[in-house]
């Protein structure tokens, strides 16, 4: 189920958009920002488990041995 989410974007924000989906092929907005979404949630996933490898590094981190162990 999808829900709908009304933005408010400056005049040269909308022109950035527009060319950025002739150039990429995106055939709606809703499929340009989704893809921005997925990117920007796949960067913050990326440096959290960049974040948890260093704190394992350090010996600050804890090794699961199953998912018991979370709680």
């Amino acid at each position: 189920m999808r829900n709908i989410v009304n933005i408010s974007l400056p005049k040269e924000m909308v022109q950035a958009v527009e060319e950025s989906m002739k150039k990429n092929n995106f055939a709606t907005k809703s499929e340009f920002f989704r893809a921005i979404l997925r990117t920007w949630l796949e960067d913050k996933l990326a440096k959290e488990l960049e974040e948890s490898r260093k704190e394992l590094q350090q010996g600050k981190g804890k090794i699961l041995k199953s998912l018991k162990t979370l709680r």
